[in-house]
């Protein structure tokens, strides 16, 4: 079953992407990136995780060819966590950087989609000045706290407020947990999107198991004990969705993300 589940990730590489870059199918190269690696990945039980650690693998392998070694060697000391594999990503990162030097475009995002025919990938990628364009910008902003002004925060946001199905999964779970502890499972979370997404439900429509994975991740990391077949119906079942295209700051305090 596990090898059949192995073979199914390597054949949705050959999906189309959303974005074709000048002729090269960054799905295909994603799809010979991770083939020398199948058995790193053999107690790997879903192919999400598979597809984000190798992407950040590539990632990786683009910045270790734009950083001077010192700095590059600083970025992945970072990754000496608990769980990380830094041994298979650091390989993988030396072997993008030996066989698809010449691809340098970062892979920004990617979506499955499920269609009666499985699971189709779509890859999105970013070229190289672009993305360089982009990180410096965000460290600029980052390092204004002197320009900072209360204002409206350039996100949109989608607000998720568990409901009944989801509350009764993880009652299920967790039969003995306290009524104060169930109240902090019923909290509702919010997540910033950019700005200038113009149909924000057609994209939640098409991201939805992102945040589907991080709400059941948040309290209770076995996955086999998910619900498997999630859709966007599900979805809508699980949870409240309420979306916000203002968001207002009062402090003047930059605000800053955690490690």
């Amino acid at each position: 079953m596990l090898q059949k589940m192995k073979n199914k990730v390597i054949s949705l590489f050959n999906k189309p992407q959303i974005v074709p870059i000048k002729g090269v199918k960054y799905s295909t190269l994603l799809e010979q990136f991770i083939a020398p690696f199948n058995k790193d990945f053999a107690d790997v039980e879903y192919y999400e995780d598979i597809f984000e650690f190798a992407i950040n693998a590539w990632n990786f392998g683009n910045m270790k060819l734009i950083l001077p070694e010192g700095e590059s060697d600083a970025a992945m000391s970072t990754l000496n966590r608990q769980d990380i594999d830094v041994d298979l990503l650091k390989r993988m990162i030396d072997y993008k950087v030996s066989h698809f030097k010449e691809y340098t475009n970062f892979i920004a995002d990617y979506d499955i989609a499920e269609t009666g025919d499985g699971p189709v990938l779509s890859v999105i990628t970013e070229e190289q000045n672009s993305f360089l364009t982009s990180m410096s910008e965000s460290m600029e902003t980052e390092n204004t706290q002197d320009d900072f002004e209360e204002n409206y925060i350039n996100r949109n946001a989608i607000i998720i407020k568990p409901l009944q199905p989801f509350l009764d999964w993880y009652s299920n779970l967790y039969p003995d947990e306290l009524e104060e502890e169930l109240e902090e499972v019923k909290e509702a979370k919010i997540y910033l999107i950019s700005e200038d997404i113009e149909d924000e439900k057609a994209w939640l429509k098409s991201k939805f198991d992102k945040i589907f994975r991080v709400e059941l991740e948040s309290w209770h990391l076995n996955k086999k004990e998910w619900p498997q077949k999630r859709n966007y119906k599900m979805f809508k079942e699980w949870f409240q969705v309420d979306i916000s295209t203002m968001i207002y700051d009062f402090e003047k305090k930059p605000v800053s993300k955690s490690e």
